[in-house]
């Protein structure tokens, strides 16, 4: 197996893989979707609420702030001996506010440094004159198998690596290929007069550069066993760790299978 990264940034990453079949690929897929944990909101006690919002809504949305996790810290509250909740299994987040003003989420005071809202600027109310909110919001740890405020991937997804042929012995030169190509792949180079490959990578395999060639000179297929594969997240955990932590799970998940066997 081979893995080339080919773009990573904080919340970010994007590497061809070599070496796998679909089966693999698309378990460790669907496992960073929905069985990486996360922290979000579970529970939340309204104290007071002068808002125009029901306390329904206002809990909903707030269950939806990505939060920053500490996976090494915290276990899951299905896990933890304690009757309710606690500093082991849970982080409480308290809010209290006066108007007028717009309630965002930075205003939110976690009672653990290391478990916050990532963006501070999530709109979550407005306070009109002398409204009031307050309120203790509960973090818990979570998959997105629960709900998909566990999510930790707003995109996760995989794709064929490209593969494009042009003959040249057949190819008439026209430039219609290039012309038609809808992402800018191909490119008429008028100086060697033959069509050249840019970005093989940004290739979608839609073959409208197949369709319009009237000579059949170009071929695209996909490349068995190589995927270009994309993980976007929401902040609460890097590219990198969820990857990490999908290919864990996958690997115990394969232990058991062994174990169950041998037994």
């Amino acid at each position: 197996m081979d893995i080339t990264i080919k773009k990573k940034e904080d919340n970010q990453m994007v590497f061809v893989i070599e070496g796998i079949n679909v089966p693999f690929i698309n378990a460790i897929r669907r496992i960073c979707t929905v069985e990486v944990p996360t922290i979000a909101i579970e529970t939340v006690e309204i104290i007071k609420n002068d808002a125009k919002i029901f306390d329904e809504a206002l809990a909903h949305r707030m269950g939806l702030i990505p939060l920053t996790t500490d996976l090494e810290s915290m276990v899951p509250a299905s896990e933890c001996d304690c009757e309710d909740h606690c500093p082991r299994c849970s982080v409480s987040l308290l809010l209290k506010e006066k108007g007028p003003k717009t309630v965002y989420s930075k205003d939110l005071k976690s009672q653990d440094p290391q478990v916050k809202p990532v963006f501070d600027t999530i709109p979550i109310l407005k306070l009109k004159e002398g409204e009031e909110v307050e309120l203790e919001a509960i973090a818990q740890l979570g998959i997105g198998l629960e709900h998909a405020k566990w999510q930790p991937t707003t995109s996760c997804a995989y794709k064929y690596y490209p593969k494009i042929t042009i003959d040249k012995e057949k190819c008439e030169e026209c430039a219609k290929c290039a012309d038609a190509c809808p992402r800018g792949i191909l490119e008429f180079d008028e100086k060697k007069n033959e069509v050249k490959i840019l970005d093989i990578e940004n290739c979608s395999t839609c073959k409208t550069c197949v369709n319009t060639c009237e000579s059949g000179a170009i071929t695209v297929e996909s490349e068995e066993g190589k995927f270009i594969f994309r993980i976007e997240t929401d902040g609460s955990l890097s590219p990198e760790e969820i990857l990490t932590r999908a290919c864990d799970i996958l690997s115990e998940k394969s232990d058991k299978i062994i174990e169950f066997c041998e037994s």
